[in-house]
C-alpha cells in the first residue's frame, strides 16, 4: 500500500504531494513539450503561421495560469498569517484612547524585530476610582523571546490598576505576576526538573517599570524600578528628577518599606513623555547618541499645547533618521497631555503651598 505524505505550506494546506506533483507537474510538463514540438515543427506542417501563433500562446497561457495558482496560494496564506499576528498584537498591546479622563493621549512603538510591531516594550493608561494609573516599562531584550513577559506584566496591570488601592500593591501585584511567569517559562525550558521550581529560574531576566498615577488636581505620584525617568513638556522639555530609582523587577525582591512619591505637579497644557531607554541608547552610524531632549524640544516648540500624537510621530521620524532606520532595541513612547481646567487652589491648601516649594525644575 503507498501513502501519500501531506503537507500544510502554501495555498494547498493538506493537499497529498502525489496529488499536487499530478495537478501541477504533469500538465506543465506536458504544455512545454508541446510548445517546443509547436515552435520546431517544419513550417510545411501548418498552413500558415497563424494556427502556429494560437496555439503556442494558448499553451502559453494555460502555463501562466498554473504558475500563477502555485505563486499565490503561500501569498494569500502569508497575508492570513499577517492578519492574524496584527489582530494578536493589538490584543496584546491595545491602542491608547486618545482621551482619558481629562487627558489626551497618544503612544507609539519602533520595534528592533524586522516584520513586528511588538517587542519588549510595554505601556498602559487606565482612569481608575484613585485617578488615572499609567505604566510603562521595558523586557530585557525583544522580539518575540520577551513577549510572554510583556503579557504577564499588562494582564496584572490591567486588573491591579482597578482592584489595588495604592500604587505600591500595584507594582507587587506586577512582581508576583512577572514571578510566575519566569517559574513557567523555566519549568517549560527545563523539563528535568519534573514540576518542581529550578534552583535558578532565568535569572538574568529582568523588567523596568515606572508606574504613574495621575490625580484631579494633576498631582503625579511615581513607583520607579530600574526605568528612565519622564520629560515634562512645556515651552522646552524638561527631565523630571525623581530620585534613583529601585531595581528592575525580576533579580531581586521589593523592598518590605515601598512608598510612592510625589513626582510633580501637572499642570494644564502641560505634558508628560513616557519613554523606553531605547530611544536615548539609540546610535547613528558615527556611534552618536540620539538626543530626545532635543527633539522633544522642537516638537514643544510647534505649538501650545503640545499635540500628543504630533510628538510622537516627531520623535519617531527624528530616530529613524538618526539612525538610518537601524534599530538595535524597541523604542516606545507615551505622550499625555493635562486638558482638565485649571481649579483655583484655596490659601490653606496643601497642594497650593507644596506646588510653591517646588524645585525650580517645574
Amino acid at each position: 500500500m503507498i501513502r501519500t505524505k501531506t503537507t500544510r505550506r502554501g495555498g494547498c494546506a493538506g493537499v497529498p504531494y502525489t496529488r499536487r506533483a499530478f495537478v501541477f507537474g504533469l500538465p506543465t510538463v506536458w504544455l512545454v513539450a508541446a510548445t517546443a514540438w509547436e515552435l520546431a515543427c517544419p513550417f510545411s506542417s501548418h498552413d500558415g503561421m497563424a494556427p502556429r501563433f494560437v496555439t503556442c500562446a494558448a499553451f502559453l497561457a494555460l502555463v501562466a495560469y498554473l504558475l500563477t495558482g502555485v505563486r499565490l496560494g503561500p501569498v494569500r496564506e502569508l497575508r492570513r498569517i499577517r492578519e492574524v499576528a496584527r489582530a494578536a498584537e493589538q490584543v496584546l498591546l491595545r491602542p491608547l484612547p486618545p482621551r482619558l479622563d481629562g487627558l489626551a493621549l497618544a503612544a507609539g512603538q519602533l520595534s528592533a524585530s524586522r516584520g513586528a510591531t511588538v517587542g519588549g516594550d510595554l505601556y498602559e493608561a487606565v482612569a481608575t476610582l484613585h485617578g488615572v494609573r499609567v505604566v510603562i516599562g521595558d523586557v530585557r531584550g525583544h522580539g518575540l523571546a520577551a513577549i510572554g513577559a510583556v503579557a504577564a506584566i499588562l494582564g496584572s496591570f490591567r486588573d491591579a490598576a482597578h482592584d489595588e488601592d495604592t500604587l505600591e500593591n500595584v507594582m507587587r501585584r506586577l512582581e508576583r505576576a512577572l514571578q510566575r511567569h519566569l517559574r513557567d517559562r523555566s519549568r517549560s525550558e527545563h523539563p528535568a526538573v519534573n514540576g518542581a521550581d529550578p534552583d535558578n529560574p532565568l535569572a538574568e531576566e529582568f523588567v523596568t517599570v515606572l508606574l504613574l498615577e495621575i490625580h484631579e488636581d494633576g498631582e503625579v505620584l511615581a513607583l520607579n524600578c530600574g526605568h528612565p525617568w519622564p520629560y515634562r513638556l512645556r515651552r522646552t522639555a524638561e527631565p523630571l528628577a525623581g530620585g534613583d530609582p529601585l531595581p528592575p523587577l525580576g533579580p531581586f525582591p521589593l523592598p518590605a518599606d515601598l512608598s510612592a512619591h510625589r513626582c510633580t505637579r501637572l499642570l494644564p497644557g502641560e505634558a508628560l513623555v513616557l519613554h523606553t531607554d531605547g530611544a536615548e541608547d539609540a546610535r547613528n552610524a558615527d556611534g552618536h547618541f540620539f538626543s530626545l531632549q532635543r527633539a522633544l524640544t522642537e516638537a514643544a516648540a510647534l505649538g501650545s499645547p503640545v499635540s500628543p500624537a504630533v510628538v510622537v510621530q516627531r520623535v519617531h521620524t527624528a530616530l529613524l533618521r538618526h539612525t538610518g532606520g537601524r534599530l538595535a532595541d524597541d523604542v516606545a513612547l507615551l505622550v499625555l497631555r493635562n486638558d482638565r481646567r485649571r481649579v483655583p487652589a484655596q490659601p490653606g491648601d496643601p497642594a497650593l503651598r507644596r506646588s510653591r516649594a517646588e524645585p525650580s525644575n517645574r
